[in-house]
């Protein structure tokens, strides 16, 4: 009868973490826009309805109220 000769185990090696968790996941940046109200639109038109009569220019309501809907859409001042 033959006789299995016994094997030494084998030593796993400490395994080195290269890069953190946290370093592959992707992180997103999310921006939170707050939307346009109605009460906001109507302040922007005021404020630049009163600019426009403090300059003597001539311009309408509707006008007003286009300019703020548009800038406070686009973020313009």
């Amino acid at each position: 009868m033959a006789t299995k000769k016994a094997t030494p185990a084998v030593e796993k090696a400490p395994v080195k973490k290269t890069a953190e968790k946290a370093a592959t996941t992707k992180t997103t940046k999310t921006t939170t826009k707050k939307a346009v109200t109605e009460a906001d639109i109507r302040a922007k038109a005021e404020e630049i309805y009163q600019s426009r009569l403090a300059d003597g220019v001539d311009g309408t309501p509707e006008g007003d109220w286009n300019a703020a809907e548009e800038a406070l859409k686009t973020g313009k001042k």
